[in-house]
This record gives structure tokens, sequence and C-alpha cells, in this order.
């Protein structure tokens, strides 16, 4: 029997080492795949030759592709804007369907691979709906499924995450089995782009401009001072503002429309509701009427009770059991099953108190 072909994103670290490795274990022919996405002076030619260094050891072929353009493009620019408009992005989110996934399947298509497969800690079923859809990890530490919610049921159905099944000190243990240096490596960084992870410099190097400032306000629209630009601030910061109020103050709300940032207590952080829109159904094709379910409107958050609402053709309305501090827009809300399945998700446009 013919072995299946398996395209295996690398990066030259610890999840997507092992991942090419277990697969080679359970009898696939496998095929290593680096997206080179950042520019020159920031350089992957050390990411590049880990990869290299481990696929010479696993004995199987590294494909180094060239995506700079279309990272620059899709994500960096697409993360710049999100900042200037008061907004809080997830560029692993976009990069995840735009670049990353459409890589690896154009590439399956090229040199005809039955699977593409990534580093990822989560699972893929198909439901009794015949739907493709991503289930919780067995870490709970490590679960990325949030970040993975956009893919489109053509990607689902073409990947395999081998990491599904693992905690996180299982695979460090199996990467010694390859590299021992490789199974030291630090997770990599959450903005790849980001080198230092300030990316207030970030931004005024990439668009050559100074942020404009404005007014902060209260909570009943009064003036109390002054801000340094509404892409240095997201929601829920309190160091760095700059102002004495005698209290602890938080950001609370950023108007771009305004140029404002208001501020207030920690309880006016909580909210019970948010609208979101750019849905991508997973584990179910429509919502009619009210959807009892999970969500959650961060990467760190446990889910919780909720109910998901359709407003319009583009809007939806998450109601959760109990208020969440700090959502976001821009933001992804994701949204479960009891089994930790993902049902499906949009982008946070507007925080209902």
């Amino acid at each position: 029997m013919e072995k299946k072909h398996v395209l295996v994103g690398m990066s030259g670290g610890v999840d997507s080492s092992v991942t090419a490795y277990l697969l080679l274990q359970q009898g696939y022919h496998v095929t290593g795949v680096h997206m080179i996405t950042l520019p020159e002076s920031q350089g992957q030619s050390a990411e590049i030759e880990d990869a290299q260094k481990v696929c010479d050891t696993l004995g199987i072929e590294l494909i180094v592709i060239d995506k700079r353009a279309e990272f620059q493009k899709e994500v960096i620019e697409y993360f710049v804007d999100e900042y200037q408009r008061g907004r809080t992005p997830n560029p692993c989110v976009v990069c995840n369907r735009k670049i990353k996934w459409p890589m690896l399947l154009h590439n399956q298509e090229q040199i005809k691979v039955d699977y593409i497969a990534t580093g990822h800690y989560a699972k893929i079923i198909q439901m009794e709906n015949g739907r493709f859809a991503i289930k919780h990890a067995k870490t709970a530490t490590k679960d990325q499924t949030y970040m993975l919610f956009n893919l489109t049921q053509e990607q689902l159905a073409h990947t395999l995450f081998p990491l599904g099944d693992y905690e996180k000190e299982d695979v460090r243990e199996i990467a010694k089995n390859i590299n021992a240096r490789i199974a030291a490596k630090n997770d990599s960084q959450e903005i790849c782009f980001v080198k230092t992870s300030d990316y207030v410099t970030f931004i005024e190097e990439f668009t050559h401009k100074e942020f404009v400032p404005g007014n902060y306000v209260d909570t009943d629209g009064n003036v109390i001072g002054k801000h340094k630009g509404i892409a240095r601030y997201t929601i829920g910061q309190r160091k760095g503002l700059d102002i004495n109020l005698n209290k602890k103050a938080f950001v609370v709300d950023i108007d771009a429309t305004t140029n404002e940032i208001t501020l207030g207590d920690n309880e006016d952080l909580y909210a019970s509701s948010c609208q979101f829109d750019q849905i991508n159904f997973m584990g179910i094709a429509s919502i009619e009427g009210d959807l009892k379910a999970k969500a959650k409107a961060r990467y760190s958050q446990k889910p919780s009770d909720c109910i998901i609402t359709k407003i319009d053709k583009d809007n939806y309305l998450c109601t959760f059991t109990q208020a969440q501090r700090a959502m976001t827009p821009g933001q992804a809300l994701v949204f479960y099953d009891d089994q930790g399945v993902i049902l499906g998700g949009g982008l946070i446009n507007k925080i209902i108190h």
C-alpha cells in the first residue's frame, strides 16, 4: 500500500519538528515547507537553518518559499490599520487563513500530497452533519483552537494536527530524539514580525508617521487629560497611561472617530454582550434563533456560557451569562459546544455594556 504524503509547515521550532517526526513514525511520507515572511533586515536565516537541520536528521526534503509580499499586504498592513482604528488585531488568525494554509494547500496541489500538517495543539473531527470542525487539544495550557477558528471547510478537510493528543512537556521529550538544541528552544513569540514586542515603534516605523495626541475623557465624557495617540493603547490597559487621577485607571473605550480614549474603573471593563461580524461557521452551517454555546473573547480566557443570536446578514450578538472583562473590538469571539468543538467565530466590532 502506497504511503500517504504529507506537507508539514516547518518553523525550525519544537512543535513543527515533532509534528514531522510523529507523522514519519505513523508511516507517512513527509515533506517540509518553511515560509519566509519577514523582511531581510529582520532575517529568518537561523530559523531556516534549524528547519533544515531537523529535516536532514529526519531524512526529509525541505522546501523554502518566499511569502514576504503577501504577508506584508495581508497581515502586517491589517495589523497596523487595526491599531490606527482603535482596535486590537489578531494577526495569527489572519495569517492562518490567508497566508499559511493557502501556501500549504497550493504546494499540496503542486507536488501532489494527500494532506498538510502544522504543529498546532488542536484536533480535527468530522461532525455528524458532515462538516469538519476543530476541537480542544488534550492540553488545556497550550490549546490553540481560538487562533484557528477562521479556517475553511476545504482547509480543514486536508489538514492534520498530530500534536492534538499531546501535552507540551511530552512534545519536548519527543523533540530530544530529534535534536537536543531544538528541544530546548523557547516557544515562538506571539507577534512574529515585532521582534522587540514594541509594536508602537514598529507601527511608527512602518507608517513613517507619529501618532496624533488626543483627549482622555472619563465615563461621563469630561476631558481629564491628554493621550499620546490611540494606537498606543488597548482596552483594559492600566500601565503607561501617564496620567494621575489619584486612583487606578483603565482604558475602557477607544474612539478613533473623535481620537478620544475613555478611562474608568476596573468595574467599567465588564460587559455581558458583544457584537461581532466576519463570521466563519465551522461545526455548524448557520444560526437560526438562539444558539446556546460557550464562547471566549480572548485567547487566554476559558469558554463561558452564552447565547449567540443573528442580528442581520453581517452581524451577530453574543450574550454571556456572566459579564466578561475587557472584551475588545478587533479580537476574535469564538464559540464552542459543550465538548469543546468550535461551532464558529468572528471579530468583535462593538461592546454592549
